[in-house]
């Protein structure tokens, strides 16, 4: 096996589009970014008047909200006994709804505590234990075996969570018209084990920004008073595009007391400079994002000049920079192969431009006419001719619109998107 295919084999495993969650790969991979965010986050956290605050995390899906929000955990675990994960991960993301959320938060809440060996009394244990058993169909054998070892009694009703419509199905009909009996149940563990840590409790629940559109407005629309009753802290998150729309803006502001924390995309350029001949990106927005490359690619297998322009190309959302860069990875992990005695290869211009043409594809199959115009809008005037209308809300859930911040809210197009909307005349 050659050296340059090995040195791209490990660039390629670094460049996985997965949020930085474990403090291997944080002490690693990570990157100074989303400190004004982190400090806002703490300070609507230990500023609550009353210790159960609800607080929204908004933010484009890939602007790197879990890679911060794991952060920000772990800076808070000292002062607060923090659960952290995601929907993903607990259920089915087609079938998330208030009843199932607050299921899993009381499934975490106990695993969280078996994981961190917190002292409950056997009895309340047991008590605890029988009524998830009996709510996920856990088998009687199962149970006896898994109770002295509870942490993995809770892996095993997370997978069948996960796993099993049916089960998910009777817990939803068992505590739709009893929804006061579940809150009921995780309240009591949240006293038993904070009395038991000494510690005040604090839920983040991640990845709810990338259940569809629908659902999150069906779960916060018609159903947020019994999500925000748990009588503890609970950050939530949403994607951006919900927060454009008026009723759904107005019932989150009342219901979190305007406790609403939104991420911004990294601003490479000042509202319309991006278009100007010559215009130059801001230099801490490069310098950080030039950062992440460097800590995942030796810069041995990349031109200086081809890192500025996947930069460019990012529009600044920390995914799609990782995306591309892990897109040149396997164009170049490809040219080895065909041509194994090339010890040149690396990523370069030509490299980049077919990395960006395959991506534009995926881009470019889900959109139409009508949306041609909407984006077109947004490129002249940084703002659609109506932000509330479904199709940009679905056009900047899918990141085929950028929202920045500088003083006042504007929009941009995906630089990729950009260069297709060209191609076609459409610009």
């Amino acid at each position: 096996m050659s050296q340059l295919l090995e040195s791209f084999r490990e660039a390629y495993r670094n460049l996985e589009l997965l949020p930085l969650l474990t403090e291997t790969a944080l002490k690693k991979f990570w990157v100074e970014y989303g400190t004004e965010t982190i400090e806002e986050l703490e300070q609507l956290v230990e500023d609550s008047p009353s210790g159960d605050s609800k607080i929204i995390f908004a933010g484009h899906r890939g602007c790197g909200k879990s890679t911060l929000l794991a952060k920000f955990c772990r800076k808070m675990a000292d002062k607060y006994f923090v659960v952290f994960f995601s929907i993903s991960d607990s259920i089915e993301m087609s079938d998330v709804n208030h009843i199932n959320i607050l299921f899993a938060i009381a499934v975490r809440l106990m695993e969280e505590a078996e994981k961190q060996e917190v002292k409950i009394k056997s009895s309340t244990k047991d008590q605890f234990y029988k009524w998830f058993a009996k709510r996920t169909r856990t088998e009687t054998e199962e149970f006896k075996a898994e109770t002295s070892a509870g942490f993995d009694l809770f892996k095993i009703i997370t997978g069948k969570l996960k796993a099993d419509a049916t089960i998910r199905e009777e817990i939803k009909q068992e505590f739709l018209r009893k929804i006061s009996d579940l809150i009921a149940r995780i309240n009591e563990i949240a006293a038993v084990v904070q009395n038991a840590s000494q510690k005040e409790i604090l839920v983040v629940i991640d990845d709810l920004d990338k259940i569809d559109l629908g659902v999150v407005r069906q779960i916060y629309e018609e159903h947020i008073k019994a999500l925000f009753q748990p009588n503890f802290r609970i950050i939530f998150t949403i994607p951006i595009s919900v927060l454009r729309e008026v009723r759904m803006a107005a019932t989150l502001t009342t219901e979190t007391n305007n406790q609403i924390v939104t991420m911004p995309v990294s601003k490479l350029f000042k509202q319309g400079e991006r278009y100007l001949t010559n215009s130059e990106p801001i230099p801490e927005a490069i310098a950080m994002l030039t950062d992440v490359i460097d800590k995942r690619i030796s810069r041995e297998l990349i031109e200086p000049e081809t890192v500025n322009k996947i930069i460019i190309y990012s529009g600044g959302v920390l995914r799609e920079l990782v995306r591309i860069t892990n897109e040149c990875c396997r164009i170049c992990l490809r040219l080895i192969r065909r041509k194994p005695d090339d010890l040149e290869i690396k990523i370069n211009a030509e490299v980049l431009q077919e990395a960006i043409t395959n991506i534009s594809i995926d881009f470019d199959t889900r959109i139409g006419s009508a949306d041609y115009e909407i984006l077109k809008q947004t490129y002249l005037y940084f703002t659609p001719n109506d932000p509330k209308e479904q199709r940009f809300l679905d056009l900047l859930h899918g990141l085929y619109v950028l929202e920045y911040r500088n003083g006042e809210l504007w929009y941009d197009i995906h630089p990729i998107v950009t260069e297709i909307l060209q191609r076609k005349r459409k610009l």
